[in-house]
């Protein structure tokens, strides 16, 4: 039960779509916003944990039509965040818009997240503790990973709310924009390699 703890904290504290997008509301919008948009967020990935588990993500991903539709959907959502923050010039931006995202915009982010879909899969199908009770295994997985994954994504929340109160330095602020939009990159890479 340790590795699979261990995993969920590595898999869910990394940057993705979820949690850059979080923090991105946090820096352009505050607390307030942003608790509805993580409420969207963790609804929507307890709806791909419990798709994954009952098999219903392996049939609807098993279509070629549907696989490659959501993967252009995410990949161009990504590109787009990447763009977003790598061109913001020297201010600490995650996302640039003129209303907040709400709970239905988290709720979709991750119907259409190949790292969400990538870790419930991962974590669900693997670290196998109680073989005697599958039923039994997936509800203690499913309370592990939320009271592991409500804080983390608070924890980001907070992070871009206190980036958007600091006062760097131009050349840090556009270093930071350019290393988030290279992580965003990268996820967009293994999604198109996947």
């Amino acid at each position: 039960m340790f590795a699979f703890v261990a995993a969920v904290f590595l898999l869910i504290i990394t940057p993705g779509p979820g949690v850059l997008s979080i923090a991105g509301v946090g820096s352009a919008f505050g607390f307030r916003p942003g608790f509805a948009y993580l409420a969207g967020l963790g609804v929507g990935n307890s709806a791909v944990a419990l798709a994954v588990v009952s098999g219903v993500a392996a049939i609807v991903l098993a279509e070629p039509t549907i696989r490659t539709v959501l993967l252009f959907a995410s990949i161009t959502y990504l590109l787009y965040l990447a763009a977003k923050i790598a061109f913001s010039g020297s201010k600490i931006a995650f996302i640039e818009a003129d209303k907040a995202p709400g709970f239905i915009n988290g709720l979709m982010l991750q119907a259409i997240n190949p790292k969400c879909y990538a870790v419930n899969t991962t974590l669900f199908t693997g670290f196998r503790f109680w073989p005697e009770s599958v039923m039994a295994e997936t509800l203690v997985k499913l309370l592990l990973m939320n009271a592991l994954w409500i804080p983390i994504h608070f924890a980001w929340l907070y992070a871009g709310v206190t980036l958007k109160r600091l006062d760097l330095a131009p050349g840090t602020q556009r270093a930071i924009n350019i290393a988030m939009a290279l992580s965003m990159l990268a996820v967009v890479a293994l999604a198109a390699l996947r």
